[in-house]
């Protein structure tokens, strides 16, 4: 039997493309100029001109710990604190005689109003250099001796004596009022046997200041 072949399709008929040809893409319209043959002028870009380069310097050395070792330690800071000179006590002035006996009886008026035990009043005119007299008394409690305080300081301001805020000194179970010429003592009663004031500053004292081993609050 004859085999038949089959005609060859046209390509231009049935739009089809022949095997290994691919459709061509359509061509990018020409310039005018260039189509009127016309030289084209292209505008150069000025080029930035470079950054100068840093001359390189010389490596710094990699510290290390024998480095850091060896290097050379500040030397410390002194700061220097100047010294505080304590002012000079001025000379105590006498007080006029009638003056300080109003003063010690407001005192132990006052010391007898709040209970005070052991009143002891000791002139000391001759015997120390800070004060004439000294009053000394008793009180059970801190509550006590607090209030005694405090009414002693009202005392005093009655009389004209008005006491500055330093002149007061207190701890748990003893408090000193310094009002000049007249030092008054607030003790516990284990404090008044520990200080025992009277011994030391009494008439039967033998020194006039406190002695060697002595402890005295004043």
């Amino acid at each position: 039997m004859r085999s038949r072949s089959a005609a060859p399709r046209s390509s231009e008929g049935e739009g089809f493309a022949p095997r290994g040809r691919s459709s061509a893409a359509p061509a990018r319209p020409r310039s005018s100029a260039a189509a009127d043959g016309k030289p084209v002028r292209v505008r150069a870009t000025p080029a930035k001109p470079a950054a100068a380069k840093r001359p390189a310097g010389p490596a710094k050395p990699r510290a290390t710990t024998a480095t850091v070792r060896a290097a050379p330690k500040p030397e410390p800071k002194v700061f220097i604190t100047p010294k505080r000179v304590a002012p000079k006590r001025k000379a105590r002035a006498p007080l006029d005689p009638l003056r300080l006996d109003r003063l010690v009886e407001a005192v132990r008026k006052s010391l007898d109003d709040d209970k005070a035990e052991d009143i002891v009043i000791l002139d000391v005119t001759t015997r120390a250099s800070y004060a004439d007299r000294l009053i000394i008394a008793t009180g059970q409690v801190d509550r006590q001796i607090q209030a005694m305080a405090a009414h002693l300081t009202a005392a005093l301001a009655e009389e004209g004596m008005r006491l500055r805020r330093d002149s007061m000194q207190s701890s748990e179970d003893w408090v000193l009022i310094d009002a000049g010429d007249l030092i008054i003592h607030l003790f516990k009663p284990e404090s008044r046997l520990k200080f025992d004031l009277e011994k030391m500053w009494g008439p039967d004292s033998p020194l006039g200041e406190a002695g060697p081993g002595e402890q005295s609050p004043i």
